[in-house]
């Protein structure tokens, strides 16, 4: 009889097909078969009823209907049906959608970390039943994310209206920990401070040291985000003055070797990687973000080369461990250990899982070199090589500390040197050599020179993307699972961005992050985060009940904090406007300056006085057709604004939708305009509005710099609309200020009877340049430009020898009169 095996991914579909044999039907659910449906209270999906939790899931479009249609049509031809989704919660919750879909009485779940045939053989010997406690909890990890996320985005995260989407448990407190660093580093003020040290002719350096205690090795902690490459300095001398007083000292008296300290150092061998690790090191090493190296990774996976990728587990199988032993006895003996080396996990990690390895040690990366891309054999070559040295002898290295004194100054110099490489043949990561000379103590050293050297301290720096994972793991947010997407999120977001492979905060993140750290405080703690990551292990471990603890905690936590948010929200809105847009008084003292001023019309006060006072105009505003030098944006608006009074609230527009802000009495605000046509009529003109194409009229104003007749406003503000505009000079043409544009045209598009094989909304026709030819071309994409941003990334193109619409996922694109709308690739 058949036997059907249920995977996740239908790139495994090939391999477990020749593994399995003929007597095996192999079905994918490409991912997620349902989610929580979109209906109820804030469209949650679920009902919290005391201590239950009422879920509907429906299907997940069209593309999990057909899949879902072809699978029950497997289940019917089968006799055994195994369900072989990804050994982990979210792979376990999956098991669970498809036996509840598929209404399977009795699946055989089996899980193997490997696509091997020994491997996957294995786990079809040896079936068990879907683990509940895994299915619980990610159930309710689901319904928790979807909780904070869609109640938080859409009672207080929208109604900022300042272009924010979303909030998230897991994605604000990540970008908490950007925004903090953020602040540190703007907050930070350099110091002055002086190294100082002294070169021996007897071929060393050494530097001041207050104290005879030895200072810290800097190079005792292997980092995977990154080797640290601070270089040596003296310990820190404050002025100038004492930074003279040294040298002077140094170069007046003899120098004597009062002290000499040797050891010999073993250094043992990192362990395997786990998920969090391998972004890291391929962050460093290969320069790859966490998004890229998962699907690496994942495409090595489905070829059968490495174990499964999203683990936290440091465990090595006892074959594998074997197998290694086996090839350093043949290739290495030197590195063979006297007992195989055990890695311990940290505490809540799944020990059942493995750590991510080659399926094959023997399998060695030179090997794979033609059957692999470039990328999937750099990275597989970093997993076999952290691998293998996990399992070789530690390395040892010499390490000396010279102590030299003149007069009672104190001078150190250290030294190591690497004696016996050991795992380091296959990962190095200990600093280079740095040899010093035999000498004794007590014997007198030649000083060469002494000098010091002007230095500042400098703030911290921004996180890259390795680094900020490797903070994520340590501080408990999220899951390996979560890394990736959550950093990818908060970059599509736009709340971060990358500059100089750092990520910085945008505007726009900072914005976000000060008004939860204002009203959810808590949320957004790591500290917060990490416990309710334990609580989530705890319903995997069977030791919680995942519907009580989560209706209690939005009882007693999260709606009532919610609600006290919300009640923040017109008070925390007015206020930001306030703050951000409204203009320094005319009188009094402390009047602010210009570029601090626009800082605050502008929403950022740290970025915008940069630019104002350092930034290269280059980065700023566009050159002048004249050639002259181009005026920064903050020089522009600086001029435009000169008098705070009736031009400031025009610029207001920019930041708000609406023209007139409203006060928290929920009174309109007289604009601008309204007061000026009580005073004096406004003068019409013929000029259109490049916004709203109404006539635009001219605004008397009391400004020096903005002369009467220079200034034009939209005539329908009242409506919304906010566009004002100003005579050049030299062109004498009116001008919108910079930075802002007219309304774009919309454009038409031009619909195919193709629908898009995703989201089934018809598709588009786009042009693009072929980058081999330079001929413009012609591909369909989804027409809803919304869909495309959210994840409908589909596109065809035309198979010029096929004579039809291809897909690279679908394959062939079937236009709504055929039957059929789309095939799957072979």
């Amino acid at each position: 009889m058949t036997k059907l095996l249920l995977i996740e991914s239908p790139g495994k579909s090939k391999k477990l097909s020749q593994i399995l044999g003929a007597d095996w039907i192999v079905k994918a659910s490409m991912g997620h078969i349902r989610e929580l449906a979109q209906d109820g209270e804030d469209s949650l999906g679920f009902d919290l009823e005391d201590d239950r939790i009422n879920c509907r899931y429906e299907i997940r479009g069209d593309r999990s209907k057909k899949v879902l249609s072809d699978l029950r049509q497997a289940v019917k031809q089968a006799s055994d049906i195994y369900i072989a989704t990804d050994p982990d919660r979210e792979g376990e919750t999956i098991g669970w959608h498809l036996a509840q879909e598929l209404r399977l009485k009795q699946p055989k779940r089996v899980t193997y970390t490997e696509i091997t045939k020994a491997a996957v053989m294995s786990a079809i010997a040896k079936p068990r039943t879907l683990d509940q406690n895994l299915i619980a909890a990610g159930r309710a990890r689901d319904c928790l994310d979807k909780l904070v996320g869609y109640k938080g985005s859409k009672h207080l995260v929208w109604q900022l209206k300042n272009g924010a989407k979303s909030m998230g448990r897991v994605q604000s407190a990540t970008l908490h920990l950007i925004c903090q660093r953020e602040k540190e580093i703007i907050a930070f003020v350099p110091e002055d401070y002086w190294s100082v040290w002294v070169e021996y002719k007897e071929g060393f350096k050494a530097f001041y040291r207050a104290s005879l205690k030895a200072a810290k090795d800097e190079n005792s902690e292997p980092d995977d985000a990154g080797k640290n490459d601070t270089k040596p300095e003296s310990d820190r001398v404050k002025t100038q003055a004492e930074a003279d007083r040294l040298v002077a000292i140094a170069k007046a008296n003899p120098h004597s070797i009062i002290k000499i300290e040797k050891k010999t150092v073993n250094q043992s061998p990192p362990p395997p990687f786990i998920t969090s690790s391998l972004q890291q090191a391929a962050g460093a090493k290969l320069h790859k973000s966490p998004e890229q190296t998962m699907k690496i990774a994942q495409s090595l996976y489905e070829a059968g080369h490495i174990t499964y990728m999203r683990t936290d587990s440091v465990v090595l199988s006892e074959q594998f461990c074997d197998a290694v032993q086996k090839y350093l006895q043949a290739n290495d003996p030197e590195n063979v250990p006297d007992k195989t080396t055990r890695h311990r996990s940290k505490q809540g990690a799944q020990e059942a899982h493995e750590a991510i390895r080659p399926t094959d040690v023997n399998r060695i990366p030179a090997q794979l070199q033609t059957q692999l891309s470039a990328d999937e054999a750099n990275l597989y070559e970093l997993i076999w090589n952290r691998a293998v040295a996990s399992q070789c002898r530690p390395a040892q290295i010499a390490k000396t500390r010279i102590i030299t004194q003149s007069a009672d100054i104190f001078w150190e110099a250290r030294g190591q040197v690497l004696i016996f490489p050991g795992y380091t043949r296959y990962w190095n990561n200990i600093s280079e050599d740095v040899q010093l000379p035999n000498v004794v103590e007590g014997q007198t050293v030649n000083l060469k020179d002494a000098k010091s050297e002007k230095k500042q301290t400098q703030p911290p720096p921004r996180y890259t993307e390795p680094k900020l994972v490797q903070l994520m793991e340590k501080k408990g947010i999220g899951r390996p699972s979560t890394y990736s997407p959550t950093i990818k999120t908060l970059k599509e977001r736009e709340y971060v961005q990358l500059t100089k492979s750092k990520l910085q905060p945008t505007p726009l993140g900072m914005e976000l992050d000060d008004f939860l750290a204002k009203v959810l405080p808590d949320l957004i703690a790591a500290e917060f985060t990490a416990q309710m990551e334990s609580q989530l292990d705890a319903i995997a471990d069977g030791k919680q009940n995942w519907e009580k603890w989560l209706t209690n905690w939005n009882r007693e936590y999260f709606d009532p904090a919610l609600k006290q948010a919300i009640q923040q929200v017109k008070g925390y809105t007015a206020t930001a406007n306030s703050h951000n847009f409204a203009p320094a008084k005319t009188t009094g003292k402390g009047r602010k300056a210009k570029s601090d001023r626009l800082a605050e019309i502008l929403g950022n006060e740290n970025e915008v006085v940069k630019q104002k006072r350092t930034r290269s105009t280059d980065d700023i505003a566009p050159t002048k057709a004249s050639g002259k030098q181009r005026k920064t944006t903050a020089d522009a608006l600086a001029e435009i604004l000169g008098n705070e009074n009736e031009v400031v609230k025009q610029m207001k527009s920019r930041a708000t939708s609406d023209f007139a802000t409203t006060k928290a009495t929920g009174k309109r605000r007289k604009t601008t305009a309204d007061a000026g046509n009580k005073k004096s009529s406004a003068e019409s003109t013929e000029i259109l509005c490049p916004k709203c194409n109404k006539l635009m009229v001219k605004v008397p104003t009391k400004s020096e710099k903005v002369k009467p007749g220079h200034f034009l406003s939209c005539d329908k503000r009242k409506d919304g609309c906010g566009a004002v505009m100003f005579l050049n000079d030299k062109t004498k043409q009116y001008e919108l200020p910079y930075g802002e544009r007219a309304a774009k045209t919309p454009e038409t598009k031009d619909l195919s009877e193709f629908p898009c094989p995703v989201c089934s909304l018809p598709m588009e026709k786009h042009n693009y340049a072929d980058k081999k030819t330079g001929e413009t071309k012609t591909m369909l994409r989804c027409s809803n430009a919304e869909n495309r941003k959210n994840g409908c990334k589909e596109v065809a193109f035309w198979w010029t020898s096929q004579k039809h619409w291809w897909s690279p996922t679908f394959g062939e694109i079937k236009s709504k009169g055929d039957a059929g709308s789309k095939n799957k690739k072979s």
